[in-house]
């Protein structure tokens, strides 16, 4: 019987859950349906939901042990700011800040479990002090977290769809997803998403001993 319950928000296909172990309870929540069947395929026995993050958080998060969250990260990036606006004249945009520290601030005032929002590394200073840093990732937690050197997977240099799934180890080929290369970019890293449940189940032992 699977014990806890785990809230996995904006999941997209699925990177950070395939670091986890099946022994949770999870309930994935996407807004775009054809992402959401692809995760779904690769991760039959969660929970997949089509709809609106926040909303869904907001109806359901006392109903979870763990929250995770990797809200859509490009209005922050540094490769954005630098790579598109500053090199290829890009239109600059204003950062999605409710998304981000909206649910943070949510998360640490509001929910009594524990919790992690993943993002990119901004190009501006973060607004609220990261509690690690993974890879190329950022994130806030409401647990101790170390911080994690992670061997890229060569995404940025493999731009082909077939090179992007080879190095995710996604196969979304046959699927509806309409930007194909934008889902596989935005899948995190199965390592990151290791260390930090790694940490919230470290921390959850060391609590209840």
């Amino acid at each position: 019987m699977k014990s806890k319950k785990v809230l996995n928000l904006y999941a997209g296909i699925g990177g950070n859950r395939r670091g986890w172990s099946d022994d949770y309870d999870v309930t994935a929540v996407e807004y775009d349906a054809e992402i959401a069947k692809a995760y779904a395929e690769n991760f039959p026995d969660d929970e997949v939901v089509v709809g609106d993050a926040h909303e869904y958080l907001l109806a359901h998060y006392h109903e979870f042990d763990f929250i995770w969250a990797s809200p859509p990260c490009p209005t922050h990036s540094q490769y954005r700011f630098n790579i598109g606006v500053r090199a290829k004249g890009y239109a600059p945009v204003v950062p999605d800040m409710t998304s981000l520290y909206g649910l943070i601030t949510f998360l640490k005032h509001h929910y009594e479990g524990a919790w992690a929002v993943e993002n990119v590394r901004p190009y501006y200073e973060p607004l609220i002090e990261p509690t690690a840093r993974v890879g190329r990732h950022e994130v806030w937690a409401s647990f101790p977290l170390s911080n994690l050197k992670i061997k890229s997977n060569g995404m940025r240099e493999n731009n082909k769809i077939t090179q992007a799934q080879q190095a995710n180890g996604f196969d979304i080929s046959h699927t509806k997803i309409k930007n194909k290369r934008q889902a596989l970019r935005n899948c995190t890293h199965a390592e990151v998403g290791s260390h930090i449940i790694k940490g919230w189940e470290a921390d959850s032992v060391e609590v209840t001993a």
